[in-house]
């Protein structure tokens, strides 16, 4: 049972629900998704990694955990700016809250 969808295009993780399931069970499939991501290259660390797409508040920072030790900087997507918030970075390019296109 797939309860959450993560894939790479890019520097874009597009992300998304699957099955239905309660937080606690969609989280720990969240971390093994990144970790068998992380295992086929699909996760090589670089500059800034942009998040794409509905996430509860628990599954949205096991992403952000999981992806922050292998890029610089992530990037969530704000439809309503239509652009990408920088929610967190240790790269002195970005600061917390610069907007990418």
């Amino acid at each position: 049972m797939t309860t959450y969808n993560i894939t790479r295009d890019g520097d874009t993780l597009k992300i998304g629900f699957g099955q239905p399931a309660q937080n606690d069970q969609i989280v720990r499939d969240v971390v093994a998704r990144l970790a068998e991501m992380e295992q086929a290259g699909e996760l090589n660390g670089g500059g800034v990694i942009k998040l794409n797409g509905p996430a509860s508040l628990p599954v949205a920072v096991a992403i952000a955990h999981g992806v922050l030790h292998k890029f610089s900087a992530v990037g969530v997507f704000d439809p309503k700016l239509n652009k990408y918030v920088v929610a967190a970075t240790h790269d002195p390019a970005y600061g917390v809250g610069d907007l990418i296109d």
